[in-house]
């Protein structure tokens, strides 16, 4: 089942999910404000992606600039960010969609076209 992590104030995450509806993707809801995920999960994600650090945070968000967390991340490890991103699901770039060793963050068409449609 796939695992849709969203925020459902965020005009992202729903244009995604009603993508999703449309094209007749399954999947679970996951607030990631209410249930975020925990260091050790963001942790696997980071260990597992081929994507830089920055692809899991939500960089234009408030959270993220009062934090200072540009200058931060080029020195952070992977145990240091995925603690950072537990901290508040506002950090964490949204939404995540996760089935097995797949997963994307953020919505755009084609990558969700790529790797959702007829999975």
């Amino acid at each position: 089942m796939l695992d849709f992590y969203w925020y459902p104030k965020c005009s992202t995450c729903r244009k995604a999910k009603q993508w999703l509806d449309e094209n007749g993707v399954d999947y679970r809801t996951i607030d990631l404000i209410q249930d975020t995920p925990k260091a050790a999960l963001i942790e696997k994600w980071l260990n597992e992606s081929e994507q830089p650090m920055t692809y899991f945070f939500n960089t234009h968000g408030e959270k993220y600039r009062e934090l200072k967390l540009k200058d931060e991340l080029p020195t952070m490890s992977n145990i240091q960010a995925s603690q950072v991103l537990a901290s508040d699901g506002m950090l964490i770039k949204r939404p995540v969609l996760i089935e097995g060793d797949k997963m994307t963050t953020g919505f755009k068409e084609d990558v969700f076209e790529e790797n959702w449609l007829n999975k």
